[in-house]
Order: C-alpha cells, then sequence, then structure tokens
C-alpha cells in the first residue's frame, strides 16, 4: 500500500465567474486509484460562497481523476459540489444537470494572456509594445519573450502525463497572449479536462510569480480579446449532414443567439464588437473560413457540398463556463429535425 495525496478541485460559488479551489487528502491505495474508489470529502462552504457560516458543510463528490506528475503519487481530481447529503447538487454545481451526449465530440480553444505587475508579459513599465501583427505564432525574443514559451511548454507537458486530450499550444494575436487546444468526445469529459488544465496552468505559474488572466478583454484599444472557440460535432453531423440540415442548424442558432450569449461567459459585449475576428453580440452569422462570423464554416465542411463534419462557435469567450457552453450548444442541436 502506498499513500497517495489527492489534489481535490473545485469551482467556488463566485460569480459570474467561478474560482478554482483545491486541498488536499492522503489515502492508501495499492494502486493510481479510479474514480470508484475515491471518497466524497467534506469542505467548508462558508469560505468559497457556497454556504453560511452557521451551516456550512457542503460535500465534494469526485467525477475525473488524472495523475498529477508533479508528486510523488499524486493525482489531480475534479468534483462536482453536494449539499450535505451527499446526494443534491448544490446550487452552484453547474456541471450536475448539463446535456452531454457521448457522440457529440468538443475541442476548445482556451485564450488567455500571461500578466505579471500588473501588465501582459512583453508591454513595457509604460507605454504599450509594437502594435499586433507579429506575435501570432511568433517565434524569438522579441516576439514571445522567454518565461511565456517555458511556461507553455511545461503546461503542455503536464496535461500530456495527467492524460488530459491536449491538442496544442501557440502563441495569439496580441502581446502576452496564448492558447491551448483541449478535445474530448462527450461534453463532460472535455469540459473537465478544460477545468483541470486551467488548474494546471494557474498552479504552474505561482512558482514564475505570473498570474494568468482569463478575462474576454483586458486590454482596452486595438488588441485581440481573449475566445474560447467550441469546436463541435455530432455523430449525425460527421456522418450524415447536407446542406438542408446545416441551414435550418444555423437558422436555430440565430432565432436563440441570446441564450447562447447568456452562458458564453462575462463582460462578451467587450470583445464581440465586429472587429478583431468577431461578430457584433447582437448579430449572428456563418461564413466558410470567415473568423468574424459567429459560426465558422471550415472549408472541409463543405467540401464536394457534402456539408459534414465539424463546426466553430467562436463567441465563447475566454472566462465562459465550458459545461454550460457544451450544454447550450447541445441543446440548441437537439431542437433541430434530422431529416
Amino acid at each position: 500500500m502506498a499513500k497517495y495525496k489527492l489534489e481535490y478541485i473545485w469551482l467556488d460559488g463566485y460569480t459570474p465567474v467561478p474560482n478554482l479551489r483545491s486541498k488536499t487528502q492522503v489515502k492508501e491505495f495499492a494502486s493510481f486509484p479510479n474514480l470508484e474508489q475515491l471518497p466524497m470529502w467534506g469542505f467548508d462552504g462558508s469560505s468559497t460562497q457556497q454556504a453560511e457560516g452557521r451551516s456550512s458543510d457542503c460535500m465534494l463528490k469526485p467525477v475525473a481523476v488524472f495523475p498529477d506528475s508533479t508528486r510523488k503519487n499524486g493525482a489531480l481530481v475534479m468534483c462536482e459540489v453536494m449539499m450535505p447529503d451527499g446526494t443534491t447538487p448544490h446550487p452552484s454545481n453547474g456541471r450536475a444537470a448539463i446535456l452531454d451526449d457521448p457522440g457529440a465530440w468538443f475541442g476548445f480553444e482556451q485564450e488567455y494572456f500571461l500578466y505579471q505587475d500588473g501588465r501582459p508579459l512583453g508591454f513595457p513599465a509604460d507605454g504599450f509594445p509594437a502594435p499586433q501583427g507579429p506575435y501570432y505564432c511568433g517565434v524569438g525574443y522579441k516576439a514571445v519573450g522567454d518565461i511565456a514559451r517555458q511556461i507553455v511548454e511545461e503546461h503542455l507537458d503536464l496535461c500530456l502525463d495527467a492524460g488530459i486530450n491536449h491538442e496544442g499550444i501557440n502563441a495569439e494575436v496580441a502581446k502576452g497572449q496564448w492558447e491551448f487546444q483541449i478535445f474530448g468526445k462527450g461534453s463532460k469529459r472535455c469540459a473537465d479536462e478544460i477545468w483541470v488544465a486551467r488548474y494546471i496552468l494557474n498552479r504552474l505559474c505561482e512558482k514564475y510569480g505570473i498570474d494568468v488572466e482569463y478575462h474576454c478583454k483586458p486590454l482596452k484599444g486595438d488588441w485581440n480579446g481573449s475566445g474560447m472557440h467550441a469546436n463541435f460535432s455530432t455523430e449525425y453531423l460527421r456522418e450524415k449532414g447536407g446542406k438542408a440540415y446545416f441551414e435550418a442548424l444555423m437558422a436555430a442558432f440565430g432565432e436563440h443567439c441570446e441564450e447562447h450569449i447568456a452562458v458564453y461567459g462575462p463582460d462578451n459585449h467587450l470583445r464581440l464588437t465586429g472587429l478583431h475576428e468577431t461578430q457584433s453580440i447582437d448579430k449572428f452569422s456563418y461564413g466558410v473560413a470567415d473568423r468574424g462570423a459567429s459560426v465558422r464554416v471550415p472549408h472541409s465542411f463543405v467540401k464536394d457540398n457534402k456539408y459534414q463534419g465539424y463546426l466553430e462557435d467562436r463567441r465563447p469567450n475566454s472566462q465562459g463556463d465550458p459545461y454550460q457552453i457544451a450544454s447550450r450548444i447541445l441543446k440548441t442541436i437537439s431542437l433541430v429535425p434530422k431529416p
């Protein structure tokens, strides 16, 4: 038997954006534990805006477990927050009631800024660096600096060690801005992995004295905001598709535009302006290879007039909750009858 360090991770009750919280429990196991072996665990909800002090107990229900290569016998345990009875989801538990479909595939593109001393990495103490242009997928100290590259490479390795389906990294359009991509089959699985990848990045940056800024528009003026573009497909879209079904799907997305925006992350009006590769927040559009549209349609989707494959909803922002984003996309898809 070996002692394992189990890092229980959950989302607190802050709004409109919950914070990641975690604490360590040490338990003995003969080998790396599976999900069924992990016990529920309590915490003080009065310190996380999830309970009052006079009745502060909340429970953590493990829903996913990943190896943690930063610790000997370490594990990262993603949890849902439950009421004291252990069976009733807490009101802040957005994961418990989301739509899920194992045949639905999601790929989230998580953009973020790295900040130090109140400004993005690479920004001078006063003023601004050179305008956007050379930073996207940039190479060299002038374009991306040195610490940022260390962080994103180490983050990539830690995610792969954890078994997270991390699919890539790149420097983004603004100075100090980066992106990682996570793919998963099933909305809950992909969203779990996004939250754990965020946790790993936040914790990693502690040792560098750097903060991760997820706000969708931290820099005013002629600088790109941060999104979390949602690439999605269903089994029907991948195998059948068709122009008529696609057009009906886009009509439904347009009809339910407000419902999508409501869960696509706070302050999106600052980012979705019609500039900087976005469509205006009050409009819905789609277009082939159009990064200024609400939904970008890949060339591969329309190839040979098949209208099959995946689509990219570019409206979700970097602070969005992937549980709610994926659930809303699936809900709209469910409204469209298949021919």
